[in-house]
């Protein structure tokens, strides 16, 4: 395994590997649940927290899950965990409980949960483990809150349920019907990748300038070492003539 610095571990999946926006994993409640921001921020810190504790709990007996069954242990530890997310999210919010319905308890089968367990959390110490999964979940919560903002501002003219947008806005309907998220997603990749492009550019035309600057002197240089070798050259044919 490729040897990472802590706050490599804790970064990468922020940005650099954002579980949704780049890997496209835990892509169904993504797509489901932000049709507003109080869902969107719900559903991803439930997800964070069952991550943070399947990865803690998974390094710590990493030495002890028998290969065969590692697998089903890891979907059994993730699946005691969404039920404590569960149980608390119906006991301090029932209403956001209710519209995520079945969505909380699809977390189990999460990909993208999963692949950090068997990836990360079960080669690593309890410390790296952790800073991996803050890192995955809080750029989960950071691209499904980006969507539900979207999706509540165009197809509500809210945010949080405050209107901002004025009386006279008419609202988009489409973007809280499941459509909208497909159309959210791909707004949000296509400014992610229009970003990278002109990131790319810019390097280029900045080696493509280095290396312009750089011409003129290699050929100077190479121009006075072909003078040296002439004048050498010269020198050599003299003194045979001499003799």
């Amino acid at each position: 395994m490729k040897a990472t610095s802590p706050q490599q571990d804790l970064l990468r999946g922020i940005w650099r590997e954002n579980p949704v926006l780049i890997q496209m994993l835990g892509l169904c409640p993504a797509l489901a649940v932000t049709n507003s921001v109080k869902n969107s921020l719900a559903m991803g810190l439930a997800t964070c927290f069952v991550l943070c504790g399947s990865s803690v709990l998974v390094s710590l007996c990493r030495r002890l899950i028998p290969h065969e069954v590692r697998i089903s242990t890891y979907i059994l530890i993730i699946a005691t965990f969404v039920s404590v997310a569960d149980m608390s999210l119906a006991a301090l919010a029932p209403e956001v409980h209710k519209q995520l319905g079945a969505f909380i308890a699809l977390i189990v089968v999460n990909c993208m949960i999963l692949g950090r367990q068997e990836a990360f959390a079960s080669k690593r110490p309890v410390g790296r483990a952790l800073l991996d999964a803050l890192g995955t979940g809080g750029g989960f919560v950071i691209a499904i809150v980006a969507m539900g903002v979207v999706r509540e501002l165009l197809g509500s003219g809210s945010l949080l349920g405050v209107p901002v947008l004025g009386p006279d806005f008419e609202p988009w309907i489409v973007m809280i019907l499941p459509p909208g998220g497909f159309l959210t997603l791909g707004f949000l990749l296509l400014a992610l990748n229009a970003r990278a492009a002109r990131r790319e550019r810019r390097q280029l035309a900045t080696r493509e300038g280095a290396t312009s600057a750089a011409l003129p002197s290699a050929l100077a240089a190479g121009a006075a070492r072909g003078d040296a070798r002439g004048d050498a050259r010269g020198d050599a044919a003299a003194r045979e003539g001499a003799r």
